[in-house]
């Protein structure tokens, strides 16, 4: 079986669903999710205009209510996976931060 290559985004995997995005890697303590709110329209394409981005906890034994440590809303999708990745670091890493 072939093992399923994902689009990463400095070094971790990033995986659509729809206007959802899920950064990082699942079997980690922590993953970002990013909800595309609304898009703009520029000349053929549909950018992200509005990104709620949401650090989450992995483990399956947290009430999902509880697993959002940080959350904030960016303008345009690049914003938005850059605080994604630093708040994953720091996260992952807690003594480098």
């Amino acid at each position: 079986m072939e093992k399923q290559k994902f689009f990463t985004y400095k070094g971790r995997p990033l995986v659509r669903n729809g206007n959802t995005l899920y950064y990082g890697n699942m079997w980690e303590d922590f993953v970002v999710m990013l909800m595309i709110k609304d898009t703009t329209k520029q000349n053929d394409l549909e950018l992200a205009n509005h990104v709620l981005v949401q650090l989450m906890a992995t483990d399956p034994n947290i009430n999902p209510k509880d697993c959002i440590t940080k959350k904030s809303e960016k303008v345009g999708l690049y914003n938005a996976l850059d605080i994604a990745d630093i708040w994953l670091n720091r996260a992952l890493n807690p003594k480098k931060s």
